[in-house]
Order: structure tokens, then sequence, then C-alpha cells
């Protein structure tokens, strides 16, 4: 299963949980309020657990529904829209949603209130009556809230990258930490030519399709985006991408999929986007910066030798340049050819350095 698809199901889960949560604590509230002296008390047809069911009944329906709809349509479809549309989207779709709920709620509890089927005359009667209820209405205002406040917040985990959202809030790395982290530099090729020649509007129209594009590649991979510098974007793994030839594959993937919109490219902008990569590996302080833009960076040699590493390509006229630390751990089977470029040294570095161009096996 691609990793793109297991943070999905993962993301829907938490949703899922999350809204059958707030639906017990919704029916908690209640409770108290009819306990306290405002209220004159529950009527004898209340039932903590029945209304407990309802809701918790509702989150999981919604969750499984809602959830779904956000995750695997919206948040795709939609990625590149503006964060309020995409919450506006969501909370109006969220009210078809929720009445397609209060009906199956209701035809599930209301037979088991009259003890006859549902479409029994006095069941039907008791749904109308059930769907007639304020309460349904009040449903609908506290999970439109809980809906949107979910979108919102998908929206800025998606803002700070995979990962990165929780670390900011659980506080992971508000202590700077040493981590061993993999890092490919990818750049476009004839950047400058190219906002030249197109002007820079359109040059931006063609880097937010690139950058939308390479994206998919990159998740597929376990790649987080660490930057975009210009027309350069910066992609880390944990200490796992040489081992399992993420990183590799990731370039890769890539190329076949600007490959594949070729047509498209060359139609909007009159040139297809080409781009070459270096890759790099080893120890990085990752910590939080800033107050009112805080940030989790990475410090260390290694983001410097791999910027250092990408520039070889126009020297070596290839497009991919690893080192010889990345090299040493990937399992290259009959899928990619090593070819050795020699001990180099790189401009601002004392000792040379091992590197290799990789190619791939037709």
């Amino acid at each position: 299963m691609k990793s793109d698809l297991q943070f999905k199901l993962r993301q829907l889960l938490v949703i899922i949980g999350l809204w059958m949560f707030f639906g017990f604590m919704l029916t908690v509230y209640d409770h108290l309020v009819l306990l306290s002296y405002i209220s004159q008390g529950p009527s004898p047809a209340y039932s903590f657990w029945i209304a407990a069911m309802r809701n918790v009944g509702g989150g999981l329906i919604g969750g499984i529904l809602g959830g779904s709809f956000m995750t695997f349509y919206i948040n795709v479809k939609y990625q590149d829209k503006p964060y309020g549309y995409t919450i506006v989207a969501v909370s109006v779709s969220f009210v078809l949603i929720i009445a397609l709920i209060a009906v199956i709620m209701g035809m599930t509890i209301v037979p088991m209130r009259t003890g006859r089927p549902w479409y029994d005359p006095a069941s039907r009667q008791a749904l109308i009556a059930f769907l007639r209820d304020p309460a349904p209405v009040k449903a609908l205002l506290v999970w439109s809230f809980i809906v949107a406040v979910t979108q919102m917040l998908v929206q800025v985990s998606q803002k700070f990258g995979r990962g990165a959202f929780w670390s900011l809030v659980s506080g992971k790395y508000q202590i700077p930490r040493e981590e061993t982290r993999t890092f490919m530099f990818l750049d476009l090729n004839a950047s400058t030519a190219m906002a030249e020649k197109m002007g820079d509007k359109q040059y931006h129209l063609l880097l937010r399709e690139f950058f939308a594009d390479i994206t998919q590649p990159i998740l597929n991979n376990n790649g987080s985006i660490y930057q975009y510098v210009g027309d350069e974007v910066v992609i880390a793994w944990g200490n796992q991408a040489s081992a399992n030839n993420n990183c590799v594959q990731c370039f890769f993937d890539i190329r076949q999929a600007i490959a594949d919109k070729r047509e498209s490219y060359q139609a909007r902008f009159g040139v297809v986007p080409s781009f070459k990569a270096g890759i790099h590996c080893g120890n990085v302080v990752a910590g939080e910066v800033g107050i009112i833009k805080r940030d989790i960076t990475y410090s260390g040699d290694v983001l410097n030798t791999t910027s250092r590493i990408q520039g070889m390509c126009k020297e070596f006229n290839t497009d991919l340049i690893v080192s010889h630390d990345v090299a040493r751990n990937l399992d290259l089977f009959d899928k990619y050819r090593l070819m050795p470029l020699g001990h180099i040294k790189l401009r601002g570095k004392e000792h040379e350095l091992l590197l290799n161009t990789i190619m791939l096996v037709a």
C-alpha cells in the first residue's frame, strides 16, 4: 500500500474517532443541561444511552461519509484552492450528509422506541416526529462547526507538512535534537531563461503547476517537502530513505509524472520543465525557530553539501547525483545502474566527496 494512501486512511480513522468522541461529549453536555437548575428535567421518554447512541452513531456515520469526502475528494480535487473555499465547500456538503444521517438514525432508533418495524404506520408517524424534533437542527449547527474546524485543522496540517503540525503542537522540537536525514535538492533547469521568455506571472503559474504535479510522487515515496526556495524544492526523508530506495525512486517518479503531462505543459506554457537533483544524507539538528511564524528547521553541513552536489549536475551533464553515503545503502538490484563520478572537491569544502550518478535501467 502506498504511503499516501496509508496516511489518508490514518487521517480518516482519526477524524472518525474524534467525531465519535465529540458525539459522546455532546451527549454528556446535553445530559448535564437537563439536570441543571435551569431545566425542568428530562422527559420520561429521555434515555441517556439512546441519546449517546444517537450522537456517537452520528459521529461514526458522519466520520465515515464526511471524513471520506474530505480526505479522498475535497482535499485531493481542490488541494490548490483557497483554504476558505474548501472550508465552505465541506460545510455546505455536510448539510446534505447530516440530513442523510438524521434519516438513517431515525430509521434505527424509532423502531427501538415503538417496538415495531419502521414501515409500520405508527413508526412512520414517530419517524416524522423524530425528524421534526429541534435536536437535528441543533446537531446541524454543532456539527457544521465541528466539520469546519476539522477542515481548517487539516488545511493547517497540510500547510506545515505531514507530521510537522503535530510536532509543533506536541513540542517535539522545542529542544533541538540531532537526527539522521536524507535531503534532495531539486532545481528547475534554465529557470532564468524560461522566466524571461514567458514573463513573471506565467512563469509563476508554471512553478505552481510543477510543484503541484511533483507532490504526489514525493508523498508516495515517504518524502516530506521541507522548503520551496524560488524554483527549487528541498525534500527530506528519515534515516530509512536510502535503505528502501525512496529518495532515488522519488526522482524517477517525479520525472515520469512530468512526462505524463508533457502535452499539457507544452500547450499551456510552450515548454516542458526539466530538472536536476542532488541527494545526500547525514546528521542535522532539528528544532523550532521563530515566534510569530514558528517553524521546524534543519541546520547542519548536510544541507550545504547537498546543495553543492546538486550544483555539480551541470558540470557532469547529468540530472541526478548522489553522494557515496547515500549510494552505499541503496538496493540497486537490476533496476538502477550506479555510475561513479570520482572523488570531487566541492566548492567551499575542504575534503573531497565520492559522487555517483544513477540511471534507471530500462
